[in-house]
């Protein structure tokens, strides 16, 4: 690719593509004149930066990041990131300074020519110091980054049973296949941005509030993106850094992440503790919940950070019928990079919270988890005390009990876990679409942006449902501002549901317009005519759904475990590709295997990164995984095409029921992930 105007093959999704190495990446494109740009990072995880000689720094750019995408915030206050540290630095891998090269190794070679004189500080680096030790911020009177408290204040039930755990989940790595990377071109007014991401209108609204250019022509493109499981829906400090530079130099700039910065500076998922305390009847009817939620929320806030205890909580009576429930929830600031959406982004925590204290009371009484889970649930739909509206729970869930094959695993062996849970997808404010249809063909733009999930099979069957078009004659395009006016982003299991609807509302608004015209509708009337219509989609109304999941393991002489099923049950609304919907689901599972038994981003007391690799970061190898058994119920929802969240599903089930199945194998109770080995043999 030499020029910036890519043709429509470029443009478009295409399966077929990556199978023969035809994608096209951001590292893909060259363009005259291109530089290329490294990153000098903190070594230091809290520091005063005493002098700085050489390369772009805050000298030059003097901006902080915008908050958008998932979770994004408006709120005055926040302690939003510098692009490049001015002061002091606050988290290993924190962007100091950059250098600009015509290739990528005379670029990192030029990191030498910078010189900084730092002033270590103690780091604040776990919950416990967040709490005890002063403020990383000046100006703070504490850590304490957001509060919040959700359900309403009770008088302690004259209960018999009261259980009290605490419990844990380690920060993890999203790494996609792919790292982050853009490419940023200005040229005549005009800044052209190529970009790896999940959402393009995110990262323009991010570069105009950052670049503080309310007047700044800015188009942004999708490029194929590999993967990104909540880590590129946001803005980083090098996008900005890279409009700048190239904006300042006249010349297209390229920034490719190495793996390495992926672990230290992307935006790591989970990072939660949290305190349940369970009030229950001796026959197992849970009469109250109280909590507390803290959330490694790292240096800054980048948005979801401070909107994650309060979503957590809001979740934490799970699927289950609890009157009375009381959660409060900390963002906690620590001297690490910034916390971000990772698959699930607080739902794989709340469920992990309610799930293991179910199993703690299953065990304090002698019942079964599955009998204890039942009689917990309500028929009818309601609304729990942190205001999370469910539809009636139980008829799903014996239905699970029975697909999922319980009873007889449970007869047959002895490490088994069982999870429920109620997915809750991110279908606010909804979604828009685009068609435009000319020369007999139908091309199609969404305002959230797939990164491999194959938006562009429910797409077509669709556009073929409603307008009766060949799907060989539909094309999706790829994010592009300069296409949609408007646009939120694909996360939070909402792909489908909103974007979905928002592609039936686009359909019957071209119907109308064929019909105005020729006085009825028919397929040739519109493929011989020419329509062009855009729709910002709104959608406000709750579409949870359930979920379940069966884990059966074995653990061996030296901590190792061995999975020998894993199973989930689904309720997915109408699947709209069954054979896409399986192939989510086992990859979900995948992620939560991972992070139940390897994944962890670990840091020694000085706020080092002892995760330096993909292979210290844990990811799971084939061997590890085994053959997954998907089974899924289609009850349709209320929007035009049926369609209910599923993305997030398998990593918000697995966790929960896999550290049972192990529990229960190893005799040991089990309060965090990943569960090691040698706290297996201890």
């Amino acid at each position: 690719m030499s020029t910036l105007n890519w043709g429509e093959r470029e443009l478009a999704y295409d399966v077929s593509g990556f199978v023969s190495g035809k994608g096209h990446f951001v590292d893909d494109i060259k363009l005259p004149g291109m530089l290329h740009m490294t990153v000098l990072r903190s070594p230091y995880a809290r520091a005063r930066i005493v002098s700085l000689k050489g390369g772009m720094s805050s000298k030059d750019l003097k901006a902080r990041m915008a908050s958008v995408g998932e979770g994004a915030s408006s709120e005055a206050g926040l302690s939003i990131e510098p692009v490049f540290a001015t002061e002091f630095v606050n988290y290993v891998g924190e962007p100091v300074a950059a250098v600009f090269a015509e290739d990528r190794y005379k670029s990192a070679d030029l990191l030498e020519s910078i010189e900084v004189d730092y002033e270590p500080m103690k780091p604040v680096v776990t919950i416990d110091d967040a709490l005890s030790m002063g403020p990383i911020h000046l100006g703070r009177k504490n850590n304490i980054m957001a509060e919040t408290i959700k359900g309403a204040d009770f008088k302690d039930p004259d209960s018999p049973i009261v259980i009290e755990d605490t419990l844990e989940n380690e920060r993890i790595s999203a790494n996609p296949i792919e790292p982050r990377g853009i490419v940023a071109s200005f040229s005549e007014g005009m800044l052209n941005v190529w970009i790896s991401t999940q959402a393009v209108h995110s990262i323009k609204e991010g570069l105009v509030e950052s670049l503080r250019n309310s007047e700044l022509l800015i188009h942004v493109m999708q490029t194929d993106t590999g993967g990104g499981f909540g880590s590129k829906g946001g803005l980083y400090p090098e996008y900005v850094i890279a409009a700048f530079a190239s904006m300042k130099f006249g010349k297209p700039v390229k920034w490719i992440e190495t793996r390495r910065e992926h672990l230290s500076s992307t935006h790591p998922g989970r990072g939660m503790r949290g305190k349940v305390k369970l009030f229950a009847e001796k026959d197992g009817k849970i009469t109250g919940l109280r909590g507390e939620v803290m959330i490694d929320a790292g240096a800054y806030d980048s948005g979801i950070a401070s909107f994650s205890p309060g979503f957590v909580a809001m979740q934490m009576t799970g699927p289950y019928f609890i009157e009375s429930a009381q959660v409060r929830g900390k963002a906690l600031f620590t001297n690490k990079v910034p916390q971000g959406p990772y698959r699930g982004a607080g739902r794989p925590e709340a469920s992990f919270l309610i799930e293991r204290m179910v199993d703690m009371l299953a065990d304090e009484l002698k019942m079964d988890p599955a009998d204890l889970r039942l009689m917990n649930m309500s028929e009818k739909p309601f609304t729990s005390p942190m205001g999370l509206k469910i539809d009636g729970a139980r008829p799903f869930f014996e239905s699970a009990v029975k697909e999922l094959g319980y009873m007889t695993e449970v007869k047959n062996s002895k490490g088994v876990g069982l999870s429920f849970f109620v997915l809750v997808p991110a279908v606010y404010p909804g979604e828009s679409a685009r068609i435009i249809i000319r020369d007999g063909r139908v091309r199609v733009w969404l305002g959230g942006n797939s990164h491999g999930q194959g938006h562009e099979v429910f797409v077509k069957k669709l556009v073929n449902e409603e307008l009766g078009v060949p799907e060989r004659l539909v094309t999706l395009y790829r994010g592009d501002t300069g296409m949609t006016k408007t646009g939120v982003g694909s996360w939070g299991s909402r792909s489908a549901i909103v974007g979905g609807a928002a592609i039936v509302a686009v359909c019957r608004k071209i119907k109308e317009d064929v019909v105005k015209i020729h006085g009825r509708y028919s397929t040739e009337s519109l493929l011989s005519g020419s329509y062009d219509e855009f729709i910002n989609n709104e959608l406000k109304m709750p579409l949870n759904s359930f979920g379940a999941n069966l884990a059966t393991v074995e653990i061996g002489k030296m901590g190792n475990v061995r999975i020998k099923k894993c199973v989930a049950f689904y309720d997915v609304g109408r699947a709209l590709n069954p054979d896409m919907v399986i192939g989510q689901i086992q990859g979900g599972m995948a992620q939560g295997i991972g992070q139940t038994l390897h994944e962890g981003l670990f840091y020694n007391d000085e706020g080092q990164l002892i995760t330096s690799s993909i292979s210290d970061a844990g990811v799971p190898l084939a061997e590890d995984l085994p053959n997954f058994t998907v089974k899924i119920a289609e009850n349709r929802s209320s929007l035009p095409h049926g369609a209910k969240g599923l993305g997030e599903s398998p990593t918000i089930g697995v966790p929960t029921a896999l550290i049972r199945a192990i529990e229960k194998a190893s005799g040991k109770r089990l309060r965090r992930t990943p569960v090691t080995p040698e706290e297996l043999i201890s």
